[in-house]
Order: C-alpha cells, then sequence, then structure tokens
C-alpha cells in the first residue's frame, strides 16, 4: 500500500512539474516544457504547442479542454483560470458542472456503465479484460472511485461525449506524400528551399473543423489495426464498399503501412471533449509514400464520420483540429519538408 501511495505522489508530482512549464533547452530553439516519467524511466517531452493545437498558445498546456460550450450541447463549463489548472493549485470553491451526454448514458457497447452501477469494477491504471485503462502518460489519480484527467481541471465532470471513464485511446493515421509537377519532380517551396509535403485531410462531420482521420481503439484490437481501418472508413469510405473492392483497398493500404513509418506522438491531447474524469489520448503515426504510387492507384472518398478528404499541403499556414497541428508539425521536422517561410519558427530535436 505504501508502495503504490509513493508512485501516486510521484505521478503528482511528475504532471504537476509539467504543467508548471519546467523548461529545458535545445540550441537554438525556445524552451520545451519536459518531466519525468517516473514509471517508464525515460524522459517525456509534454511540448505545451502539441497541448494547445494551432493557436500556438503557451500560457497553459491545457486549451481546447476548457472550450464551452461543450461540443455537441450547450453545456457551458464552469471557468478555470490558468493559474488554476493544476490540481496541486489549492480550490475550495472550485464547482465544475457535470455532463454526460444521452448517447453514452444509452449504454452502446463502447461506452462504461455509471461509475455508481453496482455490478460496474472498472479497474483503473491497468489492462481491463479487454479494455486498455492504462495512461500513456503514467499512472493517473483516482478521487471519489473516478479517474482524475492528469492534466488538470476542465471545468466539467463526467465523461461528455467520451466513452471510457479515464483515458479514452485513439490512433490518427498522418499518410504523406511529397507534392510533385506534372512531370514527377518534387516542388521545392521558394523561400524555405525545401520540398512540400502534403498529407490527407478530413474535415469532421461533428464540428466541420479539418483533421488527420483517425478514431478509437476497440477493445482488444492493436493500434496498427486501428490505424489502417479508420484511414480505411474515413478517407477511401471503406464501409460503404463491395466486397470485391473492400479486398482491393485491403491490399494496397496493406502495402502503404509496410513502408516506412514514424512515431509522431505518444500521449495525452488536448481535447474538447475532454472532462475531469475522461480525456483523450492517441497514438499519431505517420506512413511515408515516398514514390507516390500507392497513393495515386487509390482514390479518396470520405466516409463514416468525415464529409470531406482531400490532400493538403503541409504549413504553418494550417489550421485543424484539437492537437493535430502540432502532430503535422513534427512530421514535417522530421521529414525535413517545408514548415514555414519564417526561418526561425523551425525548432528541431523536439
Amino acid at each position: 500500500m505504501a508502495g503504490r501511495l509513493l508512485g501516486r505522489a510521484l505521478a503528482a508530482v511528475s504532471f504537476s512539474v509539467a504543467l508548471a512549464s519546467v523548461t529545458v533547452k535545445s540550441p537554438g530553439c525556445r524552451g520545451i516544457p519536459a518531466f519525468r516519467n517516473s514509471f517508464s524511466s525515460c524522459w517525456f517531452h509534454l511540448n505545451t504547442n502539441v497541448m494547445s493545437g494551432s493557436n500556438g498558445s503557451k500560457e497553459n498546456s491545457h486549451n481546447k479542454a476548457r472550450t464551452s460550450p461543450y461540443p455537441g450541447s450547450k453545456v457551458e463549463r464552469s471557468q478555470v483560470p490558468n493559474e488554476k489548472v493544476g490540481w496541486l493549485v489549492e480550490w475550495q470553491d472550485y464547482n465544475p458542472v457535470e455532463y454526460t451526454a444521452v448517447s453514452v448514458l444509452a449504454g452502446p457497447r463502447w461506452a462504461d456503465p455509471q461509475i455508481s452501477e453496482s455490478n460496474f469494477s472498472p479497474k483503473f491504471n491497468e489492462k481491463d479484460g479487454h479494455v486498455e485503462r492504462k495512461s500513456k502518460n503514467g499512472l493517473y489519480e483516482i478521487e471519489n472511485g473516478r479517474p482524475r484527467n492528469p492534466a488538470g481541471r476542465t471545468g466539467l465532470v463526467g465523461r461528455g461525449l467520451l466513452g471510457r471513464w479515464g483515458p479514452n485511446h485513439a490512433a490518427d493515421p498522418i499518410i504523406t506524400r511529397w507534392k510533385k509537377d506534372s512531370s514527377g519532380n518534387k516542388i521545392m517551396h521558394p523561400v524555405s528551399g525545401k520540398h512540400i509535403l502534403q498529407f490527407v485531410a478530413i474535415k469532421r462531420k461533428d464540428c466541420g473543423e479539418w483533421a488527420i482521420p483517425g478514431g478509437m481503439v476497440d477493445p482488444g484490437e492493436k493500434i496498427s489495426a486501428t490505424l489502417k481501418r479508420e484511414f480505411g472508413e474515413e478517407a477511401l469510405n471503406s464501409l460503404q464498399k463491395t466486397s470485391a473492392e473492400k479486398r482491393e483497398i485491403e491490399e494496397k493500404l496493406h502495402k502503404l503501412f509496410s513502408q516506412d513509418h514514424l512515431l509522431i506522438y505518444k500521449g495525452y491531447v488536448d481535447d474538447p471533449r475532454n472532462t475531469d474524469n475522461a480525456w483523450m489520448e492517441t497514438e499519431a503515426v505517420n506512413y511515408h509514400d515516398e514514390t507516390g504510387e500507392i497513393m495515386d492507384n487509390l482514390t479518396l472518398e470520405a466516409g463514416d464520420d468525415a464529409g470531406k478528404v482531400k490532400w493538403v499541403d503541409i504549413s504553418d499556414k494550417l489550421k485543424l483540429y484539437a492537437s493535430h497541428f502540432q502532430f503535422i508539425k513534427l512530421v514535417a521536422e522530421k521529414r525535413d519538408a517545408h514548415w514555414s517561410e519564417d526561418s526561425e519558427a523551425d525548432c528541431h530535436g523536439l
């Protein structure tokens, strides 16, 4: 018991250090918030830009998770000022709004029951049957039977639109190719002098924002399978295809997802659906079609949760959902592709 309490205390201290923006310096780069993950024995960089998305705000690593109204509702969160986001900051008058969407309370197969139900005894911070309740960022606290968002207060308790108490795991496939001219030559940006990279973007039906394709990991499903499935469903409309068409798509996707790939990000995501008791975590993986031959033979067609789909040039002018802007920036940096016309905007070595 003592060891468990000590571990929980270390986890809380680790996250509070991150949220207090303790910084380490990288040559030619602005300060990068970081924290020591005591449980994985490795350094884990929690970049505030990753958490805050496309607006570049560095005031706090927890911005979109405090926005109102809550997605798909008229529910207004209790306001949480930047200086009171962290759980270690005492706030006796904190009075968050309770909200769980009707669609979640209806009990679909992807959602947990309410904590109060007598037959529901979730095993937080571990694999619970086929449901993964471990966080990619280490242990999280349990308070009054409910898991507590490791990134801090959001102004709302319950689950909102999220099915699971605690971490809700997703996977985001970032499919890229080089932009080419009619002769098949890579196009170089005239200012940065770097080749222009493109990625497949979808326009979400729920909020109308452009985003990386992706979705929730099904219980027992491998991340690699989720990445392939979600790209097929949202960017190729595979759910509406005939059996023969599905087999053809599967063969081409197998080639694509067997190619060069990079893990871009793994961990907590600053998402507008997050609450004090339920939050999004993801693995963003970049699959790059160097020659373009595979994707040239696949016709993009929006499906499932996507309203539109298209190839988009990567640059710092993008406006994307949740933390997707920073994921794309990291892809550009790792692929040494064009990002900004301002040379000082690039920050390598994250």
